[in-house]
């Protein structure tokens, strides 16, 4: 089994402080932000950041459906870390200053991928698949903040 990684990232005319807090809160802003192929969005304890456990189905593929549950830590500053209890599955926020009012929101996503030739596909074409989830995701964080 190989790791799978997808990274996506988008600057977002608004202070960094800003944006990581918009990601932080799971209880309000993280559900309307979540594309369509998120789906049974729940926050079962906290709700900002730091101790959040929240689940959410992702449906990457007409195909392939995700149960997440996830832990939510902040290591630290301008970093969030969710990691699924379902899975080896682990994503990680990173948001910098990018300039005057202006931030670099980084997503990746990694894990253990299957073996074999379902691996190879799963390794060439998910973290195509899972990019463009998130490149949608961060688009709609960047409208909500930069009202």
């Amino acid at each position: 089994m190989a790791q799978v990684e997808a990274t996506t990232e988008r600057v977002i005319a608004a202070d960094a402080d800003t944006v990581f807090d918009a990601l932080a809160d799971y209880e309000q802003t993280r559900g309307r932000v979540l594309p369509g192929q998120f789906s049974e969005y729940e926050v079962r304890e906290g709700g900002d950041g730091e101790g959040t456990l929240v689940h959410w189905k992702l449906q990457a593929t007409s195909k392939r459906v995700r149960d997440c549950l996830m832990e939510v830590t902040e290591p630290s500053d301008g970093r969030l870390v969710e990691k699924d209890r379902n899975s080896s599955m682990v994503t990680t926020w990173t948001v910098t200053p990018a300039g005057e009012g202006r931030s670099k929101a980084v997503v990746t996503t990694v894990w253990k991928g299957a073996g074999g030739i379902g691996g190879f596909f799963e390794r060439t074409f998910a973290p195509k698949g899972l990019a463009r989830i998130y490149d949608e995701l961060l688009r709609n964080l960047a409208t909500e903040v930069e009202k």
